[in-house]
């Protein structure tokens, strides 16, 4: 990777921000734990004694590496070559475990005692729950009451794990609100806690620490390349996103690589002028959620606009400030998929190559129909997690179907 001074997308400025987009927005409360964490974050998992645990874990524990595999069914269907970094292999069953291991133990650095974490899919509050159940740490997950109904398999396994659920009641019942609740609980134990945020939102250093954590897909995936092509960088990274987790994660290592096409693809819901809908780039402005500047869905007058998505994991009004950025500069191309058309691409991925991908991916993998691609092109899907979870959704479609 090149020095920070010349990243331009990689790493934030002092202050956390990615071109105008980042920064620590907080109440007087989150300040010392907030200043606390940005003081220790990276001096912390820099240590070798860290680092060697973490990468131990990741390697036994977590499954690492997950497999790059071509798509060979896929890649006739769009005459391109199609890999899929296969996430959905992670233990717990998508990408988010890549960031919770590195974070619990940051907490256990930390001298905390008590983890707290929000969860909208339930991906993220099974992998929090997990590394407390692996380190005997209490964990507190919130989740919006609707997507305790839509996502119950992961609210069982929560449970079983050992964590408390509690249920965001407010606003759209959803991942926002399930935000808000975490904060609030921050607010009010500051000395004992820490947050495991899910996603590359949140004050900073949040949005860089996740990235980082997450950055081991795409060093992954230039490893694999060069062995199964002879080059590191292929012509695209296609991903999802709402707040952008798997797709910081797929993107870092290519961040400076101008050659590579960085592709994150939203939710368009019902469609992006439905009013149901969750493509924030395309009815987003600037505007300050859950502790940083990025752009957000909002009123006239600064009002968050419910967003909506068939995939609760992106049901969310805003992104994370380095995607703002990556669209405001014209690094990443941003393109949409609707509930149709993310239903569309998962039921031809299972039936094409045998894997079921999460809702989520499914808005990835309906990217391939919007691009022009050659037979030359190199296109690398992260398929960040798998459809267990969506069974209840995908069982709705097919009755309908019949």
């Amino acid at each position: 990777m090149n020095s920070p001074q010349v990243n331009k997308y990689t790493t934030p400025n002092e202050q956390g921000y990615y071109g105008k987009f980042g920064g620590a927005y907080i109440p007087e409360m989150l300040v010392r734990n907030v200043e606390e964490l940005l003081s220790q974050y990276l001096s912390i998992i820099e240590e070798a004694s860290f680092q060697k645990e973490y990468q131990q874990l990741l390697q036994d524990y977590v499954g690492r590496p997950t497999p790059l595999f071509f798509a060979e069914r896929l890649s006739k269907q769009y005459r391109t070559q199609v890999y899929l970094k296969r996430e959905d292999l992670c233990h717990t069953g998508a990408h988010k475990v890549n960031n919770t291991v590195g974070q619990i133990l940051l907490a256990q650095r930390l001298g905390k005692k008590r983890i707290i974490a929000e969860t909208g899919a339930g991906q993220h509050g099974v992998a929090t729950a997990t590394v407390c159940a692996l380190k005997g740490i209490e964990c507190i997950v919130y989740m919006g009451s609707k997507d305790i109904e839509r996502q119950a398999p992961n609210v069982a396994r929560m449970k079983m794990l050992g964590a408390k659920v509690i249920p965001a009641t407010s606003g759209s019942k959803t991942l926002k609100d399930a935000t808000n609740e975490a904060i609030r609980d921050w607010i009010n134990n500051p000395n004992d806690t820490h947050y495991i945020i899910g996603s590359v939102v949140g004050p900073h250093p949040y949005p860089d620490m996740v990235a980082r954590f997450q950055s081991v897909i795409s060093k992954e995936i230039r490893q694999q390349l060069m062995l199964k092509t002879g080059s590191e960088l292929p012509s695209h990274v296609i991903a999802c996103v709402g707040g952008g987790s798997n797709a910081a994660g797929a993107f870092y290592h290519f961040l400076e690589e101008e050659s590579v096409q960085l592709v994150a693809v939203e939710a368009a819901g019902h469609g992006v002028d439905s009013g149901m809908s969750a493509a924030t780039t395309q009815l987003g402005r600037d505007g300050i959620l859950h502790g940083s500047r990025s752009l957000l869905m909002q009123t006239e007058d600064g009002q968050v606009i419910e967003p909506h998505s068939i995939s609760a994991g992106l049901d969310y009004p805003g992104i994370g400030p380095l995607h703002a950025h990556l669209y405001d500069s014209g690094r990443g191309t941003f393109l949409y998929a609707t509930d149709a058309e993310a239903l569309e691409a998962s039921f031809e991925v299972a039936k094409l190559e045998g894997i079921i991908p999460a809702l989520e991916t499914g808005h990835a993998f309906a990217a391939l129909k919007k691009l022009s691609l050659t037979e030359k092109d190199i296109v690398v899907i992260c398929l960040s997690g798998r459809g267990d979870k969506d069974l209840a959704t995908y069982m709705k479609v097919m009755e309908h179907a019949d």
